[in-house]
């Protein structure tokens, strides 16, 4: 049995800020501090993104905290760029990163620290900062007629790049910038596009400063703190109005059809009766928050999230959450870690259930770093 102050679950930018920061608090990576990730390599989910998502296209890549990210090639797949970026953050810090690791669930442990139950094992620890993201839990709506359809449904997480939908007919469904990026993309090689969303999307043609993203992030963080499940950032700020967009409004691809009725074996029905032919359909219809391994702790509210104070969890202060709702981008995931760790400081400090030996640690910890 392992036995830790701190276990961060998740090497995505909020894990790694956290880890970061709480190193700078004096925690011992592998001795104090434990990190650990399901992803292959360094990267957290930018790793998985498509080829032609290119570093240049990325939208609001912040550096994690104590090194930039310099020099990198806007023509290079973010996946390498970021990916490079992170594994070299993880061994500047010496964060000792541990994966793949699996994490199973997060129960009590009895002796008022959790029990973080794993596929590399197990770890008691006083402290927990998830920072598991969206990647792995994509979402798929139900639709009428979704097991009868005989071409291919595919979504966000299984995009290829574009070449793969040559000559296709292509249904993009979703209103957020994934699927209006999925669609310019395969409209130049298809056969024909169909656009479809759920609501009319909202285009933001005006400037997009400090004060207005503020505001966003205040909306999202409100909804956390009511116990209601998160919304992300960009469905209360809007999508930017490009000028690739533009163009491809002007040509008649960026054109949205209100949400279909039900697909049949040849593409989808509309109610009143239009029916539109299609070879593939792409769900690019967003995320939800990959936190099941947190379900033995009942941290939920009857809304269906989980509220915050801050980043702690309303019913249990030994859990954080980083990267979740309102921290949900790179910048607002900085602050999230930053903000954990020093909340786990004072916690730290306190009163905990611990053997003799693990007294003295803490000690002598303490002392070096006062």
């Amino acid at each position: 049995m392992n036995s830790v102050d701190v276990v961060v679950i998740g090497a995505g930018q909020a894990g790694l800020s956290a880890a970061y920061h709480l190193r700078r608090l004096g925690l011992v990576p592998g001795r104090d501090l434990v990190v650990l990730d399901q992803a292959p390599s360094p990267g957290g989910a930018w790793q998985f993104r498509w080829p032609t998502l290119t570093y240049g296209r990325v939208h609001g890549m912040h550096a994690l905290p104590g090194m930039e990210l310099t020099g990198a090639d806007p023509d290079r797949p973010s996946s390498e760029v970021i990916g490079d970026y992170f594994a070299a953050y993880e061994d500047a810090f010496d964060l000792a990163v541990r994966r793949p690791v699996h994490v199973e669930a997060v129960r009590e442990a009895g002796d008022g620290r959790l029990l973080v139950v794993t596929s590399a094992g197990e770890w008691h620890t006083r402290a927990l900062v998830n920072a598991t993201g969206t990647w792995d839990r994509p979402f798929w709506p139900r639709v009428r007629g979704q097991d009868v359809f005989r071409g291919r449904q595919l979504h966000t997480v299984q995009y290829p790049g574009p070449a793969a939908f040559t000559g296709e007919r292509v249904i993009v469904v979703g209103g957020g910038t994934s699927a209006v990026q999925h669609l310019l993309e395969i409209a130049g090689v298809a056969a024909a596009t169909t656009w479809v969303t759920r609501r009319p999307p909202v285009f933001r043609t005006d400037g997009f400063g400090e004060v207005e993203g503020r505001a966003a992030v205040a909306m999202v963080d409100e909804r956390v703190r009511r116990g209601l499940p998160p919304r992300s950032v960009v469905s209360v700020t809007g999508l930017p109005m490009t000028e690739a967009m533009r163009r491809a409004r002007e040509d008649g691809v960026l054109v949205r059809h209100p949400m279909f009725e039900a697909l049949t074996p040849e593409g989808a029905v509309w109610p009143d009766g239009h029916r539109v032919p299609a070879d593939t359909v792409l769900w690019a219809t967003g995320f939800r928050a990959a936190i099941e391994h947190l379900a033995p702790l009942r941290l939920r509210e009857p809304g269906g999230g989980i509220r915050l104070d801050g980043t702690r969890v309303a019913r249990d202060h030994r859990v954080h959450l980083v990267g979740y709702g309102p921290s949900a981008s790179t910048i607002g995931a900085n602050r999230a870690g930053r903000a954990a760790a020093r909340e786990i400081g004072t916690l730290l400090q306190g009163p905990a259930s611990v053997s003799p030996d693990e007294a003295v640690i803490l000690s002598t910890r303490r002392e070096r770093s006062n």
